[in-house]
């Protein structure tokens, strides 16, 4: 986990995107622990920077990803919650090998101050 947080944050410093690495690797966790716990291996992360940038996991698993709210008393199942939150956009598309689970964030000045959340 710490090996594809670490590769975010190389790549994010590469592309010039600084400000948006703490948001993408929270995704990049959860989205990531999420396929290692419920797709087995192996698993396989992309970035890829267009308009917006978009984080994709994929895993050999063909289950469907279920957002769902976590009980207060629940130790886990908040990462997709997160995700969902975090994300402008996110999904779930099949292959021919399992399954890819994507979330995108949005680019550019105007975008990234407007997903962040105001702070008093």
């Amino acid at each position: 986990m710490a090996d594809a947080r670490e590769a975010v944050t190389r790549q994010l410093a590469t592309w010039g995107l600084e400000e948006v690495a703490f948001t993408t690797e929270l995704v990049v966790s959860e989205l990531v622990t999420n396929a290692i716990r419920y797709g087995g291996g192996p698993v396989e992360l992309r970035l890829i920077r267009d308009k917006a940038l978009v984080c994709e996991v994929s895993d050999p698993s063909n289950t469907q990803p279920r957002l769902r709210r976590a009980r207060t008393t629940d130790e886990g199942g908040r990462g997709l919650f997160l995700v969902a939150q975090l994300a402008a956009r996110w999904g779930c598309r099949y292959g021919r090998s399992g399954k890819t689970i994507w979330a995108e964030q949005p680019l550019t000045t105007v975008d990234v101050l407007a997903a962040k959340p105001a702070t008093a």
